[in-house]
């Protein structure tokens, strides 16, 4: 199964939709990045590892939580979201598919050499609009396969004596 780690704040400063709601509550645009890859991971069938720096939050431990099929990761006080992911690249990167969303070039070149697959963020921007647009048509195409009916399942004459006790004869 592919692991994709995902630069957090880098993706939330890129994607214009998360730009917007971090300009008043960076708590809301991490939960709806988190919602997001939710639905990308269960599509995709992949381990998605969010990684949020917290290098100038003084004192802080590494904490991770898993919250659905997210591992959401805040690095532990001094450590930046790209010195963690190149740790965990460093790793597991020859072991499985690996892929690093982040647009810092020098972590892009890093990552490569240890064996992950790097995408831009606005590279994985386009992907989730793609997988978005795939889950809605599925969601679509079983509404339209589950319009079940109770008439289409009754006898014909059931129906007639239904119909009838209705309109009260």
């Amino acid at each position: 199964m592919k692991s994709i780690f995902v630069d957090g704040y880098n993706v939330i400063n890129s994607w214009p939709n998360l730009n917007k709601v971090k300009e008043y509550s960076y708590a809301s645009a991490r939960k709806e990045l988190i919602d997001i890859l939710q639905n990308y991971g269960a599509y995709n069938n992949c381990n998605i590892i969010l990684v949020f720096d917290a290098h100038k939050v003084g004192g802080n431990m590494t904490k991770r939580e898993a919250i659905g099929s997210v591992v959401v990761v805040f690095t532990k006080d001094g450590e930046t979201a790209d010195s963690y992911i190149e740790r965990c690249v460093n790793n597991i990167g020859k072991k499985i598919e690996v892929v690093v969303v982040t647009s810092d070039s020098l972590e892009q070149q890093t990552v490569f050499q240890r064996g992950a697959v790097r995408m831009s963020c606005f590279e994985f921007y386009n992907e989730v609009l793609k997988t978005k647009d795939k889950i809605q048509k599925k969601v679509e195409k079983n509404k339209r396969i589950q319009k079940d009916w109770l008439e289409d399942r009754l006898d014909k004459s059931v129906l007639e004596k239904l119909e009838k006790m209705r309109r009260g004869n």
